[in-house]
């Protein structure tokens, strides 16, 4: 039998507790100022016990040697190493309560830190301005608990329970809440491929709990395919559907599960997640996923797949780096990036060199446009370099509005990261809250991965990578607009404006029509829109003049002479 992980009301003062843990023998239910209550085991390993206490009481699970959480905690006291507490999911009293979403079509996805932006209640201060600029969703990086106070995002350990430095479970609704007053949808980003190391204890009572014969960068592989993993991470999902009322979830990695069944399966059950959400809402499943595995996407499984080739080549073609897997874009970038939106992948089963030759991909062409979600840069491609720095100071402004224009008008979906719509030059750095031995692995970790970079072979060198420990490298992270920031919220502004009013409305039902390079680092690419018109982009990110396309009509939006270094121009014909 599988059990539901958790604590559930039965009753304002009744709470029935479960937890898995098949290495055990017996375990302890502990209360705070309540009298224990041992647990009942049954064949497969499930623990339960019920008790009279209701919402706010505090609990966890003692077992021979040890004190544990819930790993299926709904919210935390103390860290994730204190104690648990029971949560009304129900108590929250919502004012958009009619709120259905809006189509996948619409989105235009702004990707956020909540602890650099002040928790829950300073994200909701962000949005009447985001709204305004055009933003139709905000997708918040993971907001799940974690050791200390201070996380980038991917170090959680306790998937069910929002971080308590962030803000409690019912003004993480109240965020949801005021995004849907503004009309904004709310994405959370999800991670089922591992846990971090500060505070998961679930290796110490449920060791097939991982494939520990499968090796990862965090350990064993999590067994997705044994029943009470599953439910584990598909009852999560569910949580955030439908507890919070989040619009859709973008799953982290999902290469790292390396279980295509189970993502099926996921896909599946939310898909079937009716009466919780309502038939008739709006809820958009992303995924993640290095292996550009096209077979995921479509009708009854994922929306769309965050499209890192799109990204990559642009990077390529704005800062001229190939090191580490910019190598594999770094060959013919303009016929890369033509490929890209006109087929979506680029990599769609050619070998990649950064990965030994690894074939990557499966063939793409067939999709719609917005089954890629697009990017010029996110958490990981800023926060995964040393120094965190943004394109702001590593690419030629006029390229990189030219590029920004390319972002905003195409069909794929488009993604920004937080200040990029003010032209921010502050880095957004990889940090974390750890401490003693741990945080000195994960510093002298973090130097040593770049010294296989030139810029850091010396030791001396990489002491300049800030320590991820230190409050400043959080500090430093926080989003401030740059010098140009006004001019840079008008290009937003207007390129917005332009998308909802001329492009969205014809989007559903569009197809690529072609894409081609015509020069070494410019493309045209063409779309036939839903009406039948067909909309055209031509792009130069080069630094010699090209020929763009005569084309006998208005552009809908032009940057530069045509065909200069840096020009940009787009045309939609009836």
């Amino acid at each position: 039998m599988t059990a539901a992980w958790g604590a559930r009301l039965l009753a304002p003062s009744r709470t029935r507790f479960t937890l898995w843990a098949p290495d055990r023998d017996a375990v302890v239910l502990e209360l705070e100022g309540v009298a224990p209550v041992a647990m009942t085991r049954d064949a497969d390993g499930w623990f339960a016990a019920e008790a009279d206490v209701g919402a706010g009481a505090r609990y966890r699970f003692r077992l021979d040697d040890m004190a544990v959480p819930d790993p299926a905690s709904r919210a935390q006291e103390g860290g994730v190493h204190g104690w648990s507490v029971v949560v009304d999911s129900d108590a929250y009293s919502w004012r958009t309560a009619e709120w259905r979403g809006r189509p996948w079509e619409e989105m235009v996805i702004q990707e956020v830190h909540v602890g650099t932006l002040g928790g829950f209640a300073g994200v909701a201060e962000t949005l009447p301005a985001l709204a305004a600029l055009g933003v139709t969703a905000i997708e918040l990086m993971p907001v799940n608990a974690f050791g200390g106070t201070r996380n980038w995002g991917y170090d959680g350990v306790l998937p069910y329970a929002p971080a308590e430095s962030y803000g409690t479970p019912d003004e993480l609704r109240a965020l949801v809440d005021r995004a849907h007053e503004l009309g904004l949808s709310v994405f959370l980003d999800v991670v089922y491929n591992h846990f971090g190391p500060d505070g998961n204890y679930l290796g110490a009572y449920a060791g097939d709990f991982f494939h520990a014969e499968v090796e990862t960068p965090w350990g064993g592989a999590v067994a997705v395919d044994r029943p009470a993993v599953h439910r584990f991470f598909v009852d999560n999902a569910r949580m955030w559907l439908a507890d919070y009322r989040i619009d859709g979830l973008r799953f982290d990695a999902v290469h790292a599960i390396d279980n295509p069944g189970f993502l099926d399966a996921m896909a599946r059950e939310l898909r079937e997640l009716r009466e919780a959400v309502g038939a008739d809402r709006h809820v958009h499943l992303v995924l993640e996923n290095e292996e550009n595995d096209a077979e995921r996407l479509g009708p009854g499984r994922y929306d769309a797949q965050w499209n890192d080739d799109f990204h990559n080549v642009l990077h390529v073609l704005l800062t001229g780096e190939t090191s580490a897997y910019y190598a594999d874009f770094a060959d013919r970038p303009a016929e890369r990036l033509a490929r890209c939106l006109g087929e979506g992948f680029i990599y769609q089963g050619e070998a990649s060199t950064n990965q030994d030759g690894k074939r990557r991909g499966k063939p793409s062409g067939d999709l719609p446009p917005t089954a890629f979600v697009s990017f010029l840069q996110n958490h990981d491609q800023i926060g995964n370099r040393a120094l965190g720095e943004r394109l702001t100071l590593l690419a030629d402004p006029q390229k990189l509005r030219a590029a920004t224009a390319l972002l905003l008008l195409c069909p794929q979906i488009p993604l920004l990261f937080m200040g990029d719509e003010s032209g921010s030059e502050a880095p957004f750095l990889f940090f974390t809250d750890f401490h003693d031995e741990l945080a000195d692995a994960v510093r002298e970790g973090r130097r040593r991965e770049f010294a296989k970079f030139a810029a850091f072979a010396d030791p001396q060198a990489r002491e300049r990578i800030p320590d991820p420990n230190d409050r400043e490298t959080f500090e430093r992270s926080r989003p401030a607009p740059g010098p140009a920031a006004e001019a840079w919220r008008a290009l937003y502004r207007d390129l917005l404006r332009l998308r909802h009013e001329a492009i969205v409305p014809r989007l559903k039902g569009a197809t690529a029509a072609g894409a081609e390079a015509i020069g070494e680092a410019a493309v045209v690419a063409r779309w036939r829109l839903a009406d039948g018109a067909t909309l055209t982009i031509a792009l130069n990110l080069g630094d010699e003049a090209v020929t763009f396309p005569q084309i006998d009509a208005a552009p809908l939006h032009a940057q530069g002479d045509a065909g200069a270094p840096g020009s940009v121009a787009a045309w939609i014909v009836p």
